[in-house]
């Protein structure tokens, strides 16, 4: 896959200092690192070795590359902390935080991201490592108190800012629909609530599968208390922006999603799509120039499932 930030700096960009704290919390000296494709921060992604052979994954931020990111660093730092040891994520071994430069330590993870188009075994493995996930995160750990409507009630009136200023080049289909859309987004995010920890991020570069095949689930900032479908529906909207599946016939299949109202699955979809094409207008964030391309991708893309849901 290739990366979705074109800007990242590297663990030699950083300040002596925040290298030293690093290595004080591997206890250590680091002597090679080399930086990670994939995601969207502008900070550094590094999977570094130590002179005494020791690995670790090291991501670390400051303000200068954007004014969001620390904060993200700050929030994924509370979480891995929480985490419990049954989830299928990378332990945090340290952080440090001098109040500008954030960085977070995890134990190293040898693996790739899936293929996408999606393979049909690594996704089968993947949707069987978030059901499983979705069991050892309920209830959710009680150091996380964000909850998913929280997190996605600003991101799901996306198709009310669309309807108070179309583009001109929206769809028809959603043009002639937009009161529905935005009435299926309202019922989506009210169908949010729940006491599983969800990830909230799910897709294929946030997610590694091991030479045994086993899947780890990276990147935890905007983890929040959620329904236990909700991982497994973000896997399946990441199947129908790459491809390779009919995302409607493994929702039917999903066992998380069994016996949940399907007008509530829509409405999450609809959330989903408007925030990703009222997110793709907007100007890009500093230090992170790819990402609304790729929010017009995944709108694009979830359209016409969406369509197909509603009719």
């Amino acid at each position: 896959m290739t990366s979705l930030t074109k800007s990242r700096i590297r663990w030699a960009d950083l300040p002596a200092p925040v290298r030293a704290a690093v290595e004080e919390i591997l206890d250590d000296r680091v002597v090679a690192a080399e930086s990670q494709h994939g995601g969207f921060s502008p900070g550094t992604a590094d999977r570094v070795r130590t002179a005494g052979g020791g690995r670790a994954f090291v991501k670390a931020v400051s303000p200068a590359q954007n004014d969001r990111s620390p904060t993200l660093h700050r929030a994924e730092a509370r979480v891995a902390a929480a985490l419990p040891p049954a989830a299928p994520a990378p332990r945090l071994l340290g952080s440090h935080d001098d109040g500008d430069w954030i960085a977070l330590v995890f134990t190293d993870v040898e693996g790739r991201h899936p293929a996408t188009p999606w393979e049909p075994g690594e996704l089968a493995a993947v949707l069987s490592t978030l059901e499983a996930m979705a069991a050892a995160l309920t209830p959710a750990p009680a150091a996380v108190t964000t909850t998913a409507t929280e997190q996605l009630g600003h991101d799901f009136g996306g198709w009310r800012r669309i309807a108070a200023d179309p583009p001109a080049d929206l769809d028809g289909w959603a043009r002639a629909r937009l009161t529905e859309l935005c009435a299926a987004a309202d019922r989506g995010l009210a169908a949010l609530a729940g006491d599983t920890l969800c990830h909230l991020d799910i897709r294929a570069d946030n997610l590694l599968i091991g030479p045994d095949g086993t899947v780890s689930v990276v990147d935890w900032p905007w983890a929040c208390r959620g329904p236990a479908w909700l991982d497994s529906l973000l896997a399946l909207v990441n199947v129908q922006v790459h491809g390779g599946h009919d995302p409607e016939a493994l929702l039917a299949a999903l066992p998380l999603a069994a016996g949940v109202d399907p007008a509530d699955l829509t409405g999450v979809l609809a959330g989903f799509t408007g925030f990703f094409l009222d997110g793709a207008r907007q100007p890009p964030p500093p230090g992170i120039p790819t990402v609304r391309a790729f929010q017009r991708l995944q709108g694009d893309a979830l359209l016409p499932w969406l369509a197909r849901r509603m009719g």
